[in-house]
This record gives C-alpha cells, sequence and structure tokens, in this order.
C-alpha cells in the first residue's frame, strides 16, 4: 500500500468494504485518477468478510433490478480484466411458498421478472425436491425457480476491484482512521485522519456499521444502526455433493445453500437484535458476536422442518455478524441535504454484495456527473425524515426492519415499530373517526375510515374496500374532507422571487398575484426532480407546495440553485394546515360555515375568505376530480374548522380515497408516473411548461421535441370487477410486454378496476390489452386520458 497520504484527492472514499471498494474501482473508471480509499482497520474487515453473498437480480423496481443485473455483469467479468478470481458460482435460486399468499407473492415476482428481462419460472412442489432433494417438500405448493442468481466470494471480489482501481490510479491507505471530517460554509473541505489531513473536493462516504458517526463528523444525518445477523455453518453432509442453488423459504425465515461440503442456514428472523451505538468500536476487526442459542432456537426448529437431514448433521458454528439497516429497508445513495459534497454508499440492508456493483457504480456517477445513471429516488439520501435519525426510534425500528427481510408484499402492509413521531393537528378527531394510519416521512396520515378491527392482509380484495368506496361516494355525491397537512410548505419570498422560479420552474410562474400554478421542477436532462403547486400570493412572495416525503430534497435543490437570486426559502410545513373540501356539495358545505364566496373563485386562482370564523386561504384546483377547494389556514384554527365542515356534512376521506380517485383523473404522481428518468413529455405534461424556455432543463425538452418525443402515459379499465392490481404488473399485447402498471386501485366512480401505467409502444385509444397479475392475464382497455372526468378538461395550469 502507499505509504504516505496526499494532500489533496479529488475524492475521498471512505470505507473498505464492498461498497467503498466498488465506489473507488469506478470513480477510477469514469477517470478520477487521484481518488484515494481510506480503511480504519484492513480491507473488508467490518460486514463485507462474512456477508454470506446471495447475488439474487430481482427488486421490486426495474431500476434496483437494473443495478444488480451490473452487478452480476461486473462480478462475472472482473477476473478477466483483472486476473483476480471472484468465486462466482450461477447455481440458482430456487423460492418456495407454503401458504397461497407467498404463491401469490412468488408469482407477482415473477411477472416481474419477466418484465425486467429476468429468467425465472413458476415449478410444481416435486420439481422443486429435484433440484433440492434434501427438502422436505411436503407443505410445498408451488416454488419459482430463477436459474441465473449466484452467489460470489465477498473478499475475493473486493480484491478485484481494488486492483482494478489501482491499476487505474487509485490509492488504497488501509490502517487509517477517520477522526474529523472539515466542513466549511456547508461543503466538505477535507478529511482528518490517524496519518494526517487530506482536502478533498468530495468524500463518498461507505462506512456500514458505522456510518451514522462519520456522517454526524460532517454534520450530515445518517439514520443507519446495526443488528445482529445468524447463519448456521454445520460440517459436510451426506447428499450435498458441489455446489447447490440457494434455497429461499421465506415463510419460514429462512435461506440455505451449500457451504464446504455442508449448510449454510441463515435467517431474517420476525424481530432483530439491535446493537446500540458504541457498542462495535474501532477495534472491531473481522470481529463476530457471541453466538446465541436462544434466539436462534425457533429459525433452527424451522430449519429441521425443511431439512430433516439437519438433525445429524454436526455444528460448524453460529456466526453472529453484525449488518446495518435503514428506517425504510433500502440502502441511501447520493450526495446529502446538510452537507454539499458528502456522498452516502451505506444503510446496505443485508444485501450489499448484491447491491455493491451497481451501487457503487451509480455512487461514482453521482459524485462525477451530479446525478446517479438512473432514478434511485427509493434510495436518495435525502429521503428520511429528521426524526428518523434519533437512536431511540433506530432501535426500535431497525429490529423491525431485519424482520421484514423476507414479508409477503400485501398491500396496505405498515411497519409497527418507531409509529406516532409526528401527529397531524386533526390526529385526534381522525382516531375519533376510527382512521386507520400509515406513515409517511414520519407523519401518521389517515388511509381510511370507519376502521372496526385490524384489517386482514391479503392480495384480494382488501377489507377496506366498502370503506373506501363510502368516502369516494361522499366526494363524488356530496361532501369530502381530504388532509393534505403534511404536504411541504415552502415560503419562497425577496425581489426574486420570480426571477428564481423561473429558473428551477418549467411552469408559468410568472402569473400575477391570486394564482395558482402547477409546475414541474427538471434537470438539466429535462426529467423530473419534483412536481408542485405554487400559490403567488404577492409579486415577491410565492408559497410552494410538495410532497409530503420529498420536502428535504426539494428544499435542498432549490436552496442549491438559489446563488445568485436575491430570495429567501423557509420551510412552513409545521406552521399551515390544508384540507380539501371536495364534492359537489362543498359549496354549500363552505357557505354554511359561513365563507359563500368561494365559488366565485376561478380555477386555478386562490384568495382570502373567512371560514367558521377563522382566516383562511381558498385555491379552486382538485387532485381527485371532483370539484372544491384546497384550504390553507393556521395550524392553530384548523380544529374549529374542521369541526364546522363536518358539522355541515362534509365526511373525512383518506389516502386510500385519493388515490382512487387520482388514478381515474389521470393525474400522475411522483415515484409512479413521475421520476428522474422521465420528461413532462413522456408523461404528458408538456402542456404545463414553458416553450419559450429559460428553466434548468429547457434545452433537453425542445431537443426532445424535435426529435418526436411523445407520452408513454396510459390509463387503463380492467374488465374482471374482482381483479386486484396493484402496480407494476406487465401490460402485454399480442403475448408481448409492452409497459408495465405503474398506479392501480379500484374506481368507485368506474365500477372497474382501474390502473395508470406506461406503453413503450404507441397503443391508440380504445384498445385492447392484458395485465399480468400473478400469471394471470386479466384484460383491459386503455384510455388515452382521464378515466373519470366531470369538468370534460383537462388540468388548467
Amino acid at each position: 500500500m502507499a505509504d504516505s497520504l496526499p494532500s489533496h484527492a479529488s475524492v475521498v472514499v471512505i470505507g473498505g468494504g464492498i461498497m467503498g471498494c466498488s465506489t473507488l474501482y469506478h470513480l477510477a473508471k469514469m477517470g478520477v485518477s487521484d481518488a484515494i480509499l481510506l480503511e480504519r482497520n484492513a480491507l473488508t474487515s467490518g460486514t463485507t468478510w462474512h456477508s454470506a453473498a446471495q447475488v439474487r437480480a430481482l427488486r421490486n423496481s426495474r431500476n434496483l433490478t437494473q443495478m444488480i443485473q451490473y452487478s452480476v455483469d461486473l462480478y462475472s467479468q472482473l477476473e478477466k480484466e483483472t486476473g483476480q478470481s471472484v468465486g462466482w458460482i450461477q447455481k440458482g435460486s430456487l423460492s418456495i411458498a407454503t401458504n397461497p399468499g407467498r404463491l401469490t407473492h412468488i408469482k407477482r415476482q415473477e411477472a416481474l421478472a419477466h418484465a425486467y428481462g429476468i429468467d425465472a419460472v413458476s415449478i410444481s412442489a416435486d420439481e422443486a425436491k429435484e433440484r433440492w432433494p434434501l427438502m422436505n417438500h411436503e407443505d410445498v405448493l408451488g416454488a419459482v425457480w430463477s436459474p441465473d442468481d449466484g452467489r460470489v466470494s465477498p473478499s475475493d471480489v473486493c480484491a478485484a476491484l481494488v486492483k482494478g482501481a489501482k491499476s487505474l490510479g487509485a490509492r488504497i491507505f488501509e490502517k487509517t482512521g477517520v477522526t474529523g471530517i472539515l466542513t466549511e460554509n456547508g461543503r466538505v473541505k477535507g478529511v482528518e485522519t490517524t496519518q494526517g489531513t487530506v482536502m478533498c473536493d468530495a468524500i463518498a462516504l461507505c462506512t456500514g456499521l458505522w456510518s451514522r458517526e462519520v456522517g454526524a463528523m460532517a454534520g450530515a444525518e445518517v439514520p443507519a444502526l446495526a443488528c445482529e445477523h445468524f447463519y448456521l455453518l454445520t460440517k459436510p453432509i451426506d447428499g450435498i455433493v458441489g455446489n447447490t442453488p440457494t434455497l429461499s423459504d421465506h415463510d419460514n425465515h429462512l435461506y440455505m445453500r451449500d457451504d464446504s461440503g455442508g449448510l449454510l442456514v441463515g435467517c431474517f428472523e420476525p424481530m432483530g437484535k439491535p446493537i446500540a451505538p458504541g457498542v462495535l468500536n474501532e477495534t472491531f476487526e473481522f470481529g463476530l458476536l457471541p453466538e446465541d442459542w436462544d434466539h436462534f432456537e425457533p429459525m433452527m426448529m424451522n430449519a429441521l422442518h425443511r431439512l430433516p437431514a439437519l438433525e445429524n448433521a454436526e455444528v460448524k458454528m453460529l456466526l453472529n455478524g453484525p449488518e446495518s439497516f435503514t428506517p425504510d429497508g433500502t440502502f441511501m445513495l447520493g450526495e446529502t441535504a446538510e452537507t454539499k459534497g458528502l456522498f452516502l454508499g451505506c444503510g446496505m440492508n443485508s444485501v450489499g454484495i448484491a447491491s455493491g456493483g451497481g451501487a457503487g457504480m451509480n455512487l461514482a456517477y453521482a459524485i462525477v456527473h451530479g446525478h446517479t445513471a438512473y432514478d434511485l429516488s427509493e434510495a436518495d439520501a435525502k429521503r428520511f425524515a429528521p426524526i428518523f435519525n434519533s437512536v431511540e426510534h433506530l432501535m426500535a425500528r431497525a429490529p423491525e426492519i431485519l424482520g421484514t427481510h423476507y414479508d409477503i408484499a400485501y398491500p396496505g402492509k405498515q411497519l409497527k415499530t418507531a409509529r406516532d413521531l409526528r401527529k397531524l393537528p386533526l390526529d385526534s378527531e381522525y382516531r375519533t373517526a376510527r382512521a386507520h394510519m400509515g406513515q409517511f416521512y414520519g407523519w401518521e396520515r389517515p388511509l381510511f375510515f370507519g376502521k372496526t378491527a385490524e384489517p386482514a392482509l391479503r392480495f384480494g380484495r382488501p377489507d377496506w374496500f366498502e370503506n373506501v368506496r363510502a368516502e369516494v361516494m361522499a366526494a363524488h355525491e356530496h361532501a369530502a374532507i381530504f388532509d393534505a397537512s403534511p404536504f411541504g410548505k415552502i415560503e419562497v419570498e425577496g425581489p426574486d422571487a420570480e426571477r428564481f422560479l423561473r429558473q428551477v420552474c418549467a411552469g408559468q410562474v410568472g402569473r400575477a398575484p391570486g394564482s395558482v400554478i402547477y409546475t414541474a421542477m427538471l434537470n438539466e436532462r429535462g426529467t423530473f426532480e419534483s412536481d408542485l403547486t405554487a400559490q403567488r400570493l404577492a409579486d415577491d412572495h410565492y408559497r410552494l407546495f410538495v410532497g409530503t416525503t420529498a420536502i428535504k430534497r426539494d428544499l435542498t435543490w432549490l436552496r442549491r440553485h438559489s446563488d445568485g437570486f436575491d430570495v429567501t426559502l423557509t420551510d412552513n410545513t409545521e406552521t399551515y394546515a390544508v384540507l380539501g373540501l371536495m364534492g359537489p356539495e362543498a359549496a354549500r358545505v363552505a357557505a354554511e360555515c359561513g365563507a359563500s364566496g368561494l365559488d366565485e373563485i376561478g380555477y386555478f386562482k386562490h384568495a382570502e375568505a373567512q371560514l367558521a370564523g377563522k382566516a383562511v386561504r381558498a385555491a379552486r384546483l382538485s387532485y381527485v376530480g371532483e370539484a372544491g377547494w384546497e384550504i390553507t389556514c393556521q395550524v392553530a384554527d384548523v380544529d374549529a374548522i374542521y369541526t364546522a365542515l363536518t358539522a355541515a356534512g362534509a365526511k373525512p376521506a383518506g389516502m386510500f380515497a385519493q388515490t382512487s380517485m387520482r388514478i381515474e383523473k389521470g393525474f400522475c404522481a411522483m415515484g409512479h408516473e413521475l421520476d428522474g428518468d422521465v420528461t413532462p413529455i413522456a408523461t404528458g405534461l408538456d402542456f404545463a411548461t414553458r416553450k419559450s424556455g429559460g428553466f434548468i432543463g429547457a434545452e433537453a425538452l425542445e431537443a426532445a421535441r424535435e426529435a418526436g418525443a411523445r407520452s408513454h402515459v396510459i390509463s387503463l379499465t380492467l374488465d374482471d370487477e374482482t381483479a386486484v392490481p396493484l402496480g407494476h404488473e406487465p401490460i402485454h399485447v399480442d403475448g408481448k410486454i409492452v409497459g408495465q402498471t405503474t398506479s392501480c386501485a379500484f374506481g368507485y366512480r368506474i365500477g372497474k378496476p382501474v390502473a395508470l401505467g406506461h406503453s413503450d409502444v404507441p397503443l391508440e385509444d380504445g384498445a385492447r390489452v392484458q395485465v399480468d397479475i400473478a400469471r394471470q392475464l386479466f384484460d383491459a382497455t386503455v384510455t388515452l386520458g382521464p378515466l373519470f372526468d366531470p369538468t370534460g378538461s383537462r388540468m388548467k395550469v
């Protein structure tokens, strides 16, 4: 290794596990030849060395799957490039189901695999037994076989990555601990180490188990916590010859494969064991935690049921190695909100080896180019509310996240720990109305009302079906209240407010005070960073309403593009409450509450008013396809306003009703139809952009128009009223996959299941397609535009 630290490096990678080694390798590949890696002990000495190193390509989104497919391709070619073996063993994986819910789950995964170009096929229990002869298959209902999955040797992969990086000029410094991170004006400047100080332009924080503490050195929030993770190793047993596929018995929380002629049996038990910060210190090098047979015993009983040969196997060891977990089970990748130039690649949730190749490439790409190679917003380092960085909440949530690793992806499923962190101003009123709550960015939001018992989760028609129908019908026939209080509210004030927003927003933000403007925020590629509505309150004052989970990301984007503009940006999310009053009787309800003039407010206009004797600002717009207003008021006043509205006959409605109505109306949403890979043109929203340009992404949009870009978004109505699409289902035309669903629900105003989706090929209005729901094809009709539109007109902007 190199003898002395340089005084400066363009990028300093901290951490010598799979993420650090992969990031360094890809930085070097992208031309950052002076990048260095710092490791306080030895390479792979934290989590990487003891990884079971499964590489399963299929994930719950196209881009996460693409990322792991990249890992597979990288690992398979590294040996040719570097001469270093990576121990790639491609024997496939076998996922078994022992209950109907799991069988539907794995069949949905099989359908996804086909959409993403992955080889996967359903097989019978007997066929599964043929592939894993030691398995007890008496209770197995079916299985899915994925022949291209495999595993690697984690230390060998890192050795190959390091060898490749060094050949391109990158340098590695082991036994070099980081003691501090230097910052100036909110951005990184250098790294202090036990061997001296290195100044730098960017830092890749790939410190695994210690990421939260190292991030804090730079003033950044990194909500990740270590938990104990167990797998059993046996000595050689009869029946294991050569290498086996990985056997996934997720109903019993297990994964199993061969290991040196014996068995490796690992688990993600229902509730893990958290490790408090500070327990694993700098001396934890190639370390393991004590065996805990009492904790492992229930999993051992499950394993004995599945593999009876274990009963006579000689145990080599019960390995207990720590892994880091995040509050939602997805890793963190990208630049932090708090500190510019600090990039996270950590919190891998026990899929570091599978993800590491592609995640390291994307992290390097983000450092070099300012964005990931494709949209990875589900892994955005800025997605967590600050409250989730609390040790108390992490100690509660991380063990549950470990336990959800093999969960069935039932619709409506909610986590149970670290709840009630942020309550809406009307929380007690909603609970009185028997609201069933869901957590979003820490907020507890009503999903539906009138709950009589904890709903049973299933893939069929849900327990809350009739509850949601009643809420939709209240909005459609009478008046309903939708709570939008958790939406982010950003005040943009100052002499340059309009000029600034003309730069960062693609919409018509130059309209007069009193206007409401729907607009996209785009990047230089012309794809979405966010979409929002802006209320212009004065010549020098706008209020932006952004998505509940987007506030941290959007505020960071705005602040980092505000240099040179005389504006101030203020997060007022918790200052104001917002109630959407929607439906044909909304005007009557408002009038009975003292606001008789609201129906005089024009579409996409707002005005001040009095409602229940309280000052409000009412904006004429609707997200659900029914006429109404979004009413903004001071938090202290919302209780009186809600009491008056409900006394006048308005009914509360939850997010499930809102989603159903949004889909029927054909409105796109971030994280579903909109993301960093698509433009307003591709999503039918180009009408809401300024053709005169002058905003970030305008040139890219104009180039796309000239190239003939078109909208890919379609609406679907399924014929079968009992079908339950959930999202991501493949769409077939003449036996070929042409797209996927993006948002799904039952359309109560239509009387059929409905969906939004994207199609890679042009489809005509009225075209017939099929939707693959768990390998069953359902006929559907394409509509180009909204399925339900009481006004007969598109969104006004």
